[in-house]
């Protein structure tokens, strides 16, 4: 049985909830597993912490919350405060590394990556940070596959949007490839 429990982790307005939504709606319409996501926000939409707990296995989930990610994702200082205690001894922390300085000793492979920099360098919109991150998480992983995320990407956004997701996808698979060798 293949399970991997993941949270996502930032502000609101940073797109984490939707990113979730993607690669759990990826897993279950193009890869056949099985998938459930949950989210949290604070009071302020905007600028609030976010998380979202997504569970993507090869058999039925029985509970939806995650309680000791494999994979934790924090893209703010505040989630990372927040968050970092709970991964699973072993797992896998990601951090954005202008918004987060990592400073606590965990037991976890934690892994900084330049992505909110990369893409206002290379797309210069940050409107696509969440799915750069998508793109580093899967780099890193392996977790899916490019296409799955680029199909349920072509049915929740306008299609003059789709080629700059696309880049911005491609970027954080890029960054995260480069990781996944120093593993």
């Amino acid at each position: 049985m293949k399970r991997t429990r993941l949270v996502f982790s930032g502000s609101g307005g940073q797109g984490v909830i939707t990113a979730a939504i993607i690669l759990a709606e990826a897993a279950v319409i193009y890869e056949n597993m099985n998938a459930v996501q949950s989210q949290s926000y604070g009071a302020a939409a905007r600028g609030g912490s976010t998380r979202s707990d997504i569970i993507l296995s090869d058999s039925n989930i029985y509970f939806p919350e995650v309680t000791s990610p494999n994979i934790l994702v924090c893209l703010t200082q505040e989630a990372y405060a927040k968050f970092s205690p709970i991964i699973r001894p072993g797992g896998l922390l990601i951090t954005d590394s202008k918004f987060v300085q990592t400073f606590k000793k965990i037991d976890a492979k934690q892994i900084e990556l330049p992505m909110y920099e990369t893409v206002m360098g290379k797309i210069g919109k940050p409107i696509v940070f969440n799915i750069c991150m998508l793109g580093a998480l899967i780099g890193i992983t392996d977790l899916l596959q490019f296409d799955s995320i680029m199909q349920v990407l072509k049915t929740k956004i306008p299609s003059y949007f789709i080629k700059m997701n696309e880049k911005a996808l491609k970027t954080g698979i890029d960054l995260g490839s480069q990781q996944r060798q120093s593993l």
